[in-house]
């Protein structure tokens, strides 16, 4: 069974007869539905169709039984898509039946037979969540949350991971680390090797670029997200500006990349969608630097 980020393949499922309810729970159908409420008590309110489901507070996410999860969990998830199993049809006060749900059932299947196996190195898809100034955190399946940290999100370095990223956005991301209660994702070792990104560019050429650090001595203009080059001083930018450079010189040998700014645009990066180089499979290790440069960086998983 596939165990996709919330929200990722969602289609709001409706039933019209107890009949397709019962059909549901014996099959353990994994289903998504979107949050209506969180009422007082913290339970989780969603339209079947033919009737209401609640998701109770304990039910509601791995942690929250236990205490290790805050009911800002819960209540965040108004509005959003959740993956739930039925668990059981009873009768509220008034006759009325209603199914009881589990989002919990689905979060310790998840972790039994698709997180917990993972090792590092490992590519899955995962859907941004949720955004800090120290990182990204994602959906890593039926909503269990992990994190990117902001110098794993590219090898251009950023000031926020909203430069490279927005929440919902679906990505691909490598398991760069786990340990017992913990996995650390990554996404800058499959956006590609200096050479790689370096082959895209030609001296001579004049292109945009997205200005990311100004130094005394001199401007970095990102080129690709795993790729910047340096421009000389140059007065009134700012961070996150585009601006278009002519490429002076591509240097392999030691990693570089000079730049002449030739204009500089009112309008300001925004995250666009990633390119890939790898975006499947196992990576045991991942060597940025070309062969001949001064410098080695690597990632061994």
């Amino acid at each position: 069974m596939n165990y996709y980020p919330e929200g990722i393949n969602f289609t709001d499922r409706k039933f019209a007869t107890l009949n397709e309810i019962k059909s549901a729970i014996a099959s353990g159908e994994i289903i998504e539905g979107k949050v209506l409420l969180c009422d007082k008590e913290h339970n989780l309110h969603i339209d079947l169709g033919i009737m209401s489901g609640i998701i109770p507070r304990c039910e509601g996410a791995l942690g929250i039984e236990e205490e290790t999860v805050r009911d800002i969990a819960l209540i965040s998830k108004v509005n959003k898509p959740v993956a739930f199993k039925i668990v059981a049809v009873r009768q509220d006060d008034y006759g009325n039946d209603y199914a009881v749900l589990s989002r919990r059932i689905v979060q310790l299947e998840c972790m039994r037979d698709f997180i917990s196996p993972l090792e590092c190195g490992d590519i899955i898809t995962a859907r941004v969540t949720h955004l800090e100034r120290f990182g990204a955190f994602i959906d890593i399946g039926a909503g269990i949350n992990s994190l990117i940290p902001i110098d794993m999100l590219s090898v251009s370095r950023i000031s926020h991971p909203r430069e490279r990223v927005y929440i919902g956005q679906i990505i691909q991301t490598v398991l760069r680390k786990k340990e017992e209660h913990k996995m650390t994702f990554s996404l800058k070792e499959l956006l590609g090797t200096w050479e790689e990104n370096a082959s895209m560019f030609s001296v001579g050429e004049t292109v945009t670029g997205v200005v990311r650090s100004i130094e005394t001595y001199g401007v970095f203009v990102e080129l690709a997200p795993n790729l910047a080059g340096l421009a000389e001083p140059c007065k009134n930018l700012e961070p996150g500006q585009r601006v278009s450079v002519f490429i002076k010189s591509i240097l392999p040998d030691k990693m570089k990349v000079k730049l002449v700014i030739v204009e500089a645009f009112d309008d300001f990066d925004s995250p666009a969608e990633l390119s890939y180089f790898i975006d499947s499979g196992r990576i045991s290790h991942w060597k940025y630097s070309p062969d001949n440069a001064i410098k080695l960086v690597e990632t061994k998983f």
